[in-house]
């Protein structure tokens, strides 16, 4: 069985290969983009191939899947997507993405992350989907809530970045409110 290949109507979702390293490396050293993320921004190029070994290391391993997001009608690398803390046999997950912030505010965050809960709860079978932000990661939240993500609670000192530990919003969305939020939105 190959990378799951998953697409919208608008996006391709690609397994990330070392043709993207460059696209990856200019999303990822944004400060911008980095900003909320729990992570500093990547400081060279190589360190973004590093990212995309560990993303085929994590999905070889079955502890993850990271998606390139990619238009279909360009062919451009503007994020990604994916699954970390991935556990099929305990039937869990947290989802996390990125997107170059020229493409904020257009729909693909939303468009990306139902496609891969979809095939969370659908394919893999998972009970749970958990996602982290920090508090002030107004759009983030919104997107969670707007998906039917329960916020669950505090998580104090959770991320590390910028030589500081911040804390962390923990949300879910468990199969039942995934079925719920779906039956909605197809009426």
């Amino acid at each position: 069985m190959g990378f799951p290949q998953l697409e919208t109507d608008r996006l391709h979702l690609v397994q990330i290969k070392d043709e993207y390293t460059q696209s990856y490396y200019e999303i990822m050293s944004r400060n911008d983009v980095t900003k909320y993320y729990g992570m500093d921004s990547l400081k060279s190029k190589e360190e973004a191939r590093q990212f995309i070994d560990f993303f085929q290391k994590a999905y070889d391993e079955q502890r993850a899947i990271r998606w390139g997001i990619v238009i279909k009608e360009s062919g451009e690398f503007i994020g990604t997507v994916g699954l970390n803390n991935l556990n099929t046999s305990k039937k869990k997950a947290e989802i996390g993405y990125e997107l170059h912030p020229t493409f904020w505010r257009k729909g693909f965050t939303n468009e990306v992350v139902k496609e891969v809960l979809q095939y969370s709860f659908e394919e893999l079978e998972l009970y749970r989907v958990g996602a982290v932000t920090y508090p002030q990661n107004e759009a983030s939240i919104q997107l969670l809530k707007r998906l039917s993500f329960v916020q669950e609670g505090l998580l104090r000192g959770y991320l590390y970045q910028d030589q500081q530990s911040h804390d962390a919003l923990i949300f879910s969305l468990i199969e039942p409110d995934w079925i719920r939020h779906k039956n909605l939105v197809e009426k």
